[in-house]
């Protein structure tokens, strides 16, 4: 699939809305998505007939969120270790310097890094379809996309660690509204037209780009920068390496399976070099 294939784009009356479109992999961010993304919202940000955009996706999944898989390869532990500060940084960090008003129109089940970037954009509009899974704990790393700030400021101490720590409470769309993560919740069959509108009303008033919970961009830039680090530290453990390998070999996926477990058993010997 092409680029344009991956991220579809379509606008209307001054808002750009991108449909991520991989509907086989459950819309995941493997390195093609990842670059088809960044391009797409690359153009939305130079486009001067676009004043907001919408992101959803192709139903029924919005996004299973990062492949971690086939973002890694064997190199220098410090090489990829900063390899992987970099990756995440610049993932967020390209939510974080989008210019213009964004929504997340979030249409169905949103796993991981799917679910932290659409809580960067100015709101978060859920269907009644949509979930949201942020299972860095049972993964063994610490929590990314500013979720480690941001979520407690959303919906409150007792809620961001439900979904945080070790009960990974996967709030449905409803729920999500209620305790705040999502902005709003909206029959699915609705949400496009909600999403299209919101957006429509934002160019109506001139709004430029915000942060939820009254966030700065300088202040996102250094959550990200801090917790890049700690997620690329985990990545690197032993507990997370073995756990990795052994969901890898149990898909069958043979290839990624041999590289975590290269570096799980070898971590005694190359962890000195970091």
């Amino acid at each position: 699939m092409t680029s344009s294939d991956l991220v579809l784009s379509a606008s209307t009356r001054q808002v750009t809305t991108l449909t991520m479109n991989l509907p086989k992999r459950l819309n995941g961010w493997t390195v093609e998505m990842l670059a088809a993304l960044r391009d797409a919202l690359g153009r939305a940000a130079r486009d001067d007939g676009t004043r907001a955009v919408v992101l959803t996706a192709t139903d029924p999944y919005y996004s299973a969120g990062v492949n971690l898989s086939g973002t890694l390869g064997l190199s220098h532990p410090r090489t990829l270790h900063r390899r992987i500060v970099e990756h995440n940084e610049a993932l967020f960090n390209g939510f974080i310097d989008f210019p213009k008003p964004i929504l997340a129109a979030v249409n169905g089940p949103a796993i991981g890094a799917a679910v932290t970037t659409a809580t960067l954009c100015d709101a978060l509009l859920a269907s009644e379809r949509a979930t949201f899974s942020t299972p860095f704990a049972r993964l063994g790393v610490p929590a990314e996309g500013c979720s480690s700030v941001q979520f407690a400021r959303f919906m409150g101490e007792p809620n961001a660690q439900r979904m945080l720590g070790a009960e990974g409470w996967i709030p449905t769309g409803t729920e999500a509204a209620a305790v705040g993560l999502a902005t709003a919740v909206v029959p699915h069959d609705q949400l496009l037209a909600e999403a299209q509108r919101i957006a429509e009303g934002w160019v109506e008033e001139g709004r430029t780009r915000t942060y939820r919970a009254g966030a700065t961009i300088d202040e996102l830039h250094a959550i990200n920068a801090r917790e890049s680090v700690e997620v690329a530290t985990a990545f690197l453990s032993p507990p997370f390496l073995e756990a990795q390998y052994r969901f890898l070999r149990s898909r069958k996926k043979r290839g990624p399976a041999a590289m975590f477990f290269a570096l799980w058993r070898t971590h005694r010997v190359w962890s000195k070099l970091l």
